[in-house]
């Protein structure tokens, strides 16, 4: 679903610098704590974030494990504050790593969100498959969002991001229904593990920031968990795309962000994505398959020809087969 979102506005909205609840975009290019405290309690119908993993990235400073997470519990209790009652709270993380060991952050922080007495509603996996190479370990293709809510009383809808049925024909053999479709014609439940290509090199969203994600990551949350005209809060905002996801689909975004460079990308980005020319990949698009596509990349130079074109399974043997005697 490709969006024009010049087409929603009788004139492009400004990208504020300071929070209002009258805007609909607001970047503060500063610390989020200083952004937070000046924000009213329940804002915010749903707050999105990938904060830092202390891995001292270049727009971060390495420091010990202990501190880190005292600084995510500060930051945390401000964003639960400035959560509606009705609203989410969705922390995405990967691992922390020290010396060739993990450290899950998503384990580490999940204790912080229970002591402020937030309801765990899902632990959803993000799977891609690019990343560093391990050579000690396997190598890292997942990471995970913790999706809370502050009440019983949660915005939940799940037809925005319905998938195809896998057995889209499948009927009711037996009982009241018996020979009547089965599934719901919408589609159904994506589950708690999502297969959404990383933003790397070849992405079409790629910026120079290193650790981005991609929109449709983001927008999969945005449908479910708000209405239109809602706002979505980003803590840390990066390159903009938790407010691009949410003007999209014509919610209100806010966020803040420290790195100067980043600020500007984020409001370059937002401008494009206002005007339309924003190259975002689409929801739902199925993950490119090298095989399908007849790459010749995928052809192992070092197998004669006649061999499998493969490696075997783990424990598979090649068999051979023929007509029967």
């Amino acid at each position: 679903m490709e969006l024009h979102l010049s087409l929603m506005f009788d004139r492009l909205p400004e990208i504020a610098a300071a929070f209002d609840r009258r805007e609909r975009i607001v970047v503060f290019p500063g610390d989020c704590l200083e952004f937070l405290r000046g924000i009213p309690d329940e804002t915010f119908q749903l707050v999105v974030t990938s904060p830092p993993y202390n891995l001292g990235k270049e727009y971060e400073k390495r420091i010990h494990l202990e501190h880190y997470v005292e600084q995510q519990r500060e930051v945390i209790r401000e964003c639960v504050r400035v959560t509606k009652a009705t609203g989410s709270v969705c922390w995405e993380v990967g691992n922390y790593v020290d010396n060739g060991a993990i450290v899950p952050l998503d384990a580490l922080l999940f204790p912080i969100f229970q002591d402020l007495k937030l309801r765990c509603r899902n632990r959803i996996v993000w799977h891609f498959e690019h990343g560093l190479h391990c050579t000690r370990r396997f190598s890292g293709r997942y990471e995970s969002i913790l999706w809370f809510t502050k009440s019983e009383d949660y915005f939940f809808d799940l037809d925005p991001v319905r998938v195809p049925q896998k057995y889209p024909g499948k009927k009711h053999f037996k009982g009241p229904r018996a020979g009547q479709y089965s599934c719901n014609p919408l589609g159904k439940n994506p589950g708690d593990v999502w297969i959404i290509p990383n933003v790397k090199s070849n992405h079409v969203e790629k910026t120079e920031h290193p650790c981005q994600f991609p929109v449709e990551l983001i927008e999969r949350l945005v449908l479910t968990l708000t209405r239109e005209d809602d706002w979505v809060l980003d803590p840390f905002l990066g390159t903009g795309t938790s407010i691009i996801a949410a003007l999209r689909h014509d919610r209100r975004g806010a966020g803040a962000e420290t790195h100067s460079r980043y600020v500007e990308i984020a409001r370059s980005r937002i401008h494009q994505a206002l005007q339309g020319t924003l190259p975002v990949r689409p929801m739902n698009r199925p993950v490119f398959n090298p095989r399908d596509a007849g790459r010749a990349l995928t052809t192992a130079p070092w197998l004669k020809q006649g061999e499998l074109n493969g490696v075997l399974a783990l424990g598979e043997k090649q068999t051979h087969y023929g007509a029967k005697k």
